[in-house]
Protein backbone atom coordinates (compact mmCIF):
# COMPACT_ATOMS: atom_id res chain seq x y z
CA UNK A 1 0.00 0.00 0.00
CA UNK A 2 1.30 4.09 -0.88
CA UNK A 3 2.67 5.57 1.79
CA UNK A 4 0.13 8.53 1.47
CA UNK A 5 -2.88 6.30 0.71
CA UNK A 6 -3.40 5.55 4.19
CA UNK A 7 -5.79 8.66 5.13
CA UNK A 8 -8.71 7.86 3.14
CA UNK A 9 -10.77 6.41 5.25
CA UNK A 10 -10.22 9.09 8.14
CA UNK A 11 -12.11 11.19 4.99
CA UNK A 12 -15.18 8.75 5.05
CA UNK A 13 -15.68 8.07 8.25
CA UNK A 14 -15.80 12.16 9.17
CA UNK A 15 -18.59 12.28 6.70
CA UNK A 16 -20.15 9.69 8.12
CA UNK A 17 -20.00 11.46 11.47
CA UNK A 18 -21.00 14.60 10.25
CA UNK A 19 -24.30 12.71 8.62
CA UNK A 20 -24.99 10.67 11.57
CA UNK A 21 -24.54 14.36 13.82
CA UNK A 22 -26.78 15.98 10.97
CA UNK A 23 -29.31 13.16 10.89
CA UNK A 24 -29.72 13.27 14.66
CA UNK A 25 -30.11 16.95 14.07
CA UNK A 26 -33.27 16.82 12.20
CA UNK A 27 -35.07 13.86 14.67
CA UNK A 28 -34.35 15.79 17.61
CA UNK A 29 -35.95 19.18 15.99
CA UNK A 30 -38.83 16.16 15.03
CA UNK A 31 -39.37 15.66 18.00
CA UNK A 32 -40.11 19.32 19.91
CA UNK A 33 -43.15 21.32 20.01
CA UNK A 34 -44.44 23.25 17.26
CA UNK A 35 -43.12 26.52 18.96
CA UNK A 36 -39.72 25.05 18.98
CA UNK A 37 -40.07 24.14 15.35
CA UNK A 38 -41.17 28.04 14.32
CA UNK A 39 -38.13 29.84 16.22
CA UNK A 40 -35.67 27.20 14.77
CA UNK A 41 -37.62 27.51 11.01
CA UNK A 42 -37.54 31.09 11.64
CA UNK A 43 -34.02 31.42 12.31
CA UNK A 44 -32.96 29.65 9.34
CA UNK A 45 -35.12 31.96 6.93
CA UNK A 46 -34.17 34.95 8.14
CA UNK A 47 -30.55 36.73 7.92
CA UNK A 48 -30.82 38.82 11.06
CA UNK A 49 -33.26 37.85 13.99
CA UNK A 50 -34.58 39.58 16.54
CA UNK A 51 -32.17 40.38 19.15
CA UNK A 52 -33.50 39.32 23.11
CA UNK A 53 -31.59 39.33 26.47
CA UNK A 54 -31.13 35.84 26.06
CA UNK A 55 -29.73 36.20 22.35
CA UNK A 56 -27.25 38.89 23.25
CA UNK A 57 -26.42 38.56 26.83
CA UNK A 58 -27.80 41.51 28.35
CA UNK A 59 -26.13 41.97 32.07
CA UNK A 60 -28.97 39.92 34.37
CA UNK A 61 -28.46 41.77 37.44
CA UNK A 62 -30.81 42.17 40.36
CA UNK A 63 -32.06 45.57 39.19
CA UNK A 64 -34.04 44.22 36.33
CA UNK A 65 -35.82 46.94 36.07
CA UNK A 66 -33.54 49.19 35.13
CA UNK A 67 -31.96 46.59 32.53
CA UNK A 68 -35.09 45.51 30.12
CA UNK A 69 -33.90 43.61 26.61
CA UNK A 70 -36.84 44.42 23.95
CA UNK A 71 -37.35 42.98 20.66
CA UNK A 72 -35.81 45.05 17.94
CA UNK A 73 -36.33 44.80 14.31
CA UNK A 74 -34.20 46.28 11.70
CA UNK A 75 -35.25 46.87 7.94
CA UNK A 76 -33.00 44.48 5.58
CA UNK A 77 -31.16 48.10 4.18
CA UNK A 78 -30.01 49.25 7.26
CA UNK A 79 -29.49 46.09 9.50
CA UNK A 80 -26.64 45.72 11.88
CA UNK A 81 -25.57 42.29 11.72
CA UNK A 82 -26.74 40.21 14.73
CA UNK A 83 -22.81 39.19 15.29
CA UNK A 84 -21.51 42.86 15.09
CA UNK A 85 -24.64 43.68 17.69
CA UNK A 86 -23.27 40.86 20.22
CA UNK A 87 -19.47 41.33 20.21
CA UNK A 88 -20.09 45.02 20.95
CA UNK A 89 -22.93 44.49 23.44
CA UNK A 90 -20.61 41.58 25.09
CA UNK A 91 -17.80 43.75 25.09
CA UNK A 92 -19.53 46.54 27.07
CA UNK A 93 -21.16 43.92 29.74
CA UNK A 94 -17.92 42.38 30.37
CA UNK A 95 -15.89 45.76 30.73
CA UNK A 96 -18.31 46.77 33.30
CA UNK A 97 -18.59 43.97 35.44
CA UNK A 98 -14.75 43.20 35.03
CA UNK A 99 -14.80 46.17 37.84
CA UNK A 100 -18.08 45.02 40.21
CA UNK A 101 -16.43 46.35 43.42
CA UNK A 102 -16.35 50.42 41.26
CA UNK A 103 -18.98 50.07 38.93
CA UNK A 104 -22.68 50.30 40.25
CA UNK A 105 -24.34 48.29 38.01
CA UNK A 106 -27.55 50.29 38.95
CA UNK A 107 -26.46 53.45 37.28
CA UNK A 108 -26.30 51.74 33.40
CA UNK A 109 -28.76 50.31 31.19
CA UNK A 110 -27.46 48.74 28.08
CA UNK A 111 -30.86 47.81 26.07
CA UNK A 112 -31.66 46.86 22.30
CA UNK A 113 -34.49 49.02 20.82
CA UNK A 114 -35.78 49.51 17.12
CA UNK A 115 -33.72 52.12 16.40
CA UNK A 116 -30.41 50.44 17.72
CA UNK A 117 -28.38 49.70 20.84
CA UNK A 118 -29.12 52.51 23.93
CA UNK A 119 -26.86 52.82 26.61
CA UNK A 120 -27.91 55.06 29.14
CA UNK A 121 -25.82 56.19 32.43
CA UNK A 122 -28.38 57.76 35.34
CA UNK A 123 -26.79 60.41 37.79
CA UNK A 124 -27.74 58.65 41.16
CA UNK A 125 -27.67 60.83 44.15
CA UNK A 126 -24.81 57.90 45.47
CA UNK A 127 -22.76 57.27 42.20
CA UNK A 128 -22.90 60.86 40.32
CA UNK A 129 -21.61 61.15 36.72
CA UNK A 130 -21.49 64.78 36.98
CA UNK A 131 -20.34 67.83 39.90
CA UNK A 132 -23.09 69.26 42.26
CA UNK A 133 -21.05 72.65 42.74
CA UNK A 134 -21.87 75.64 41.81
CA UNK A 135 -20.74 76.19 37.93
CA UNK A 136 -19.73 72.78 37.47
CA UNK A 137 -23.41 71.13 36.63
CA UNK A 138 -21.62 69.68 33.45
CA UNK A 139 -18.09 68.99 34.87
CA UNK A 140 -17.95 64.70 34.83
CA UNK A 141 -16.84 63.19 38.76
CA UNK A 142 -14.09 60.57 38.41
CA UNK A 143 -16.68 57.76 38.63
CA UNK A 144 -18.85 59.43 35.20
CA UNK A 145 -15.27 59.50 33.54
CA UNK A 146 -14.77 56.03 33.92
CA UNK A 147 -18.23 55.07 32.73
CA UNK A 148 -18.46 57.10 29.36
CA UNK A 149 -14.15 56.00 28.95
CA UNK A 150 -14.97 52.16 29.11
CA UNK A 151 -18.09 52.99 26.23
CA UNK A 152 -16.01 54.99 24.35
CA UNK A 153 -13.14 52.36 24.28
CA UNK A 154 -15.65 49.64 23.40
CA UNK A 155 -16.71 51.49 20.45
CA UNK A 156 -13.80 52.46 19.08
CA UNK A 157 -12.68 49.07 18.94
CA UNK A 158 -16.04 47.90 17.31
CA UNK A 159 -15.60 50.76 15.11
CA UNK A 160 -13.30 48.51 11.74
CA UNK A 161 -16.87 48.31 9.94
CA UNK A 162 -17.74 52.07 9.65
CA UNK A 163 -21.35 51.29 9.69
CA UNK A 164 -22.54 52.89 13.64
CA UNK A 165 -23.61 56.48 13.93
CA UNK A 166 -23.53 57.90 17.48
CA UNK A 167 -26.24 59.83 19.25
CA UNK A 168 -25.28 61.72 22.48
CA UNK A 169 -28.28 63.33 24.51
CA UNK A 170 -28.39 64.88 27.91
CA UNK A 171 -31.25 64.46 29.86
CA UNK A 172 -32.45 66.15 33.00
CA UNK A 173 -35.94 66.06 35.27
CA UNK A 174 -38.52 67.91 35.77
CA UNK A 175 -37.58 69.47 39.09
CA UNK A 176 -34.09 70.26 37.74
CA UNK A 177 -32.25 73.37 39.15
CA UNK A 178 -28.72 74.99 39.09
CA UNK A 179 -27.50 77.29 41.43
CA UNK A 180 -26.69 79.80 38.49
CA UNK A 181 -29.68 81.76 37.09
CA UNK A 182 -28.21 81.37 33.77
CA UNK A 183 -28.18 77.70 33.89
CA UNK A 184 -31.50 75.96 33.14
CA UNK A 185 -32.08 72.37 32.25
CA UNK A 186 -31.62 73.23 28.95
CA UNK A 187 -28.20 74.86 29.42
CA UNK A 188 -27.43 71.90 31.00
CA UNK A 189 -28.54 68.77 29.68
CA UNK A 190 -26.61 70.20 26.55
CA UNK A 191 -23.48 70.93 28.51
CA UNK A 192 -23.64 67.64 29.58
CA UNK A 193 -24.31 66.00 26.11
CA UNK A 194 -21.48 67.78 24.38
CA UNK A 195 -18.90 67.02 27.59
CA UNK A 196 -19.42 62.77 26.94
CA UNK A 197 -19.21 63.56 23.44
CA UNK A 198 -15.69 65.61 24.02
CA UNK A 199 -14.71 62.87 25.65
CA UNK A 200 -15.66 59.66 23.61
CA UNK A 201 -13.46 61.86 20.96
CA UNK A 202 -10.78 62.04 23.00
CA UNK A 203 -10.49 58.26 23.75
CA UNK A 204 -11.04 57.24 20.40
CA UNK A 205 -14.43 57.56 18.68
CA UNK A 206 -13.92 59.05 15.92
CA UNK A 207 -15.57 62.62 15.00
CA UNK A 208 -17.70 61.12 12.16
CA UNK A 209 -19.08 58.87 13.89
CA UNK A 210 -21.41 61.34 15.59
CA UNK A 211 -24.72 62.36 13.94
CA UNK A 212 -26.28 64.81 17.34
CA UNK A 213 -25.14 65.43 20.19
CA UNK A 214 -28.17 67.41 22.06
CA UNK A 215 -29.74 68.25 25.03
CA UNK A 216 -33.73 67.19 25.97
CA UNK A 217 -34.25 69.01 28.81
CA UNK A 218 -36.52 67.25 30.67
CA UNK A 219 -38.78 66.58 27.68
CA UNK A 220 -37.89 62.44 27.07
CA UNK A 221 -38.18 60.89 30.50
CA UNK A 222 -37.37 57.62 31.41
CA UNK A 223 -40.64 55.38 30.52
CA UNK A 224 -40.75 53.15 33.55
CA UNK A 225 -40.50 56.26 35.93
CA UNK A 226 -43.58 58.47 34.20
CA UNK A 227 -45.07 58.57 36.98
CA UNK A 228 -42.29 60.53 39.23
CA UNK A 229 -40.76 62.72 36.60
CA UNK A 230 -38.70 64.21 39.74
CA UNK A 231 -36.96 60.90 39.66
CA UNK A 232 -32.81 61.33 39.65
CA UNK A 233 -32.31 59.01 37.35
CA UNK A 234 -34.20 61.06 34.70
CA UNK A 235 -30.96 62.84 34.91
CA UNK A 236 -29.24 61.26 32.88
CA UNK A 237 -26.93 60.63 29.50
CA UNK A 238 -28.20 58.29 26.66
CA UNK A 239 -25.97 56.96 24.06
CA UNK A 240 -27.38 55.60 21.06
CA UNK A 241 -25.80 53.29 18.29
CA UNK A 242 -27.70 53.38 15.64
CA UNK A 243 -27.03 51.78 11.98
CA UNK A 244 -26.11 54.32 9.56
CA UNK A 245 -22.99 55.10 6.93
CA UNK A 246 -19.94 56.73 8.29
CA UNK A 247 -18.32 59.62 6.14
CA UNK A 248 -14.86 59.04 5.87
Amino acid sequence: MAAGGGGAWKVAYADFVTAMMALFLVLWILSQDEKIKGNVQQYFRTRFKSVTKQSVGIIPIENADLIRAKRAHFDNASAIPLEHVRRLNDDLVRAFVANPNYIDMKTLRVQMTDEGLLIEFFNDPSRKLFKDEKGMEAEMTEYGKVLFQIVSWTLAKHDSRKSTLIEVGGHTNKSFKSDQNDKDEWTVSTARALEVRKLMSKEGVRPQQFNKVIGHGHKQPLKDKLNNLDHPYHNRVSIMVRPGRVDT
